[in-house]
């Protein structure tokens, strides 16, 4: 797949009218009427893109479920932890836990909807 610089140059190239000429064996150029091509059947730009791009399989998205946002929202605590861990005037230990506790119950409900979110723009593009 070319690279957003070819391509452009490569719109750009085709932006052009050029002319054709053919030189005869003394080295004069005579024109040379070109075969007009219609704008219509050349795809460009961003036609091409999204074509290429709906001829992708769509990923499939699981149903959302409160353990696998549960799970996100544990992996989410501890990391927490170590975030509130850090700096000069760190909290004492029983804070960090239980801020990251509460954070953590808080992380589930909108895991749990931002799946929910993403598993109905799925179904409306599939189509069921």
């Amino acid at each position: 797949m070319p690279s957003r610089k070819q391509r452009r140059r490569r719109e750009k190239l085709q932006r052009h009218e050029w002319e054709l000429v053919h030189i005869d064996e003394e080295g004069n150029e005579t024109i040379v009427d070109a075969p007009e091509t219609n704008k219509e059947e050349r795809p460009r730009g961003r036609a091409k893109a999204t074509r290429s791009r709906s001829r992708r399989p769509v990923r499939e998205v699981k149903p959302p479920s409160w353990t696998r946002a549960a799970k996100r929202a544990a992996l989410f605590a501890p990391l927490l932890y170590l975030f509130l861990s850090f700096g000069k005037h760190a909290p004492p230990v029983l804070t960090r836990v239980g801020i990251s506790v509460l954070y953590a119950a808080v992380f589930v409900p909108m895991f749990f909807f931002v799946d929910r979110m993403a598993y109905r723009a799925y179904r409306r593009r599939v189509g069921g």
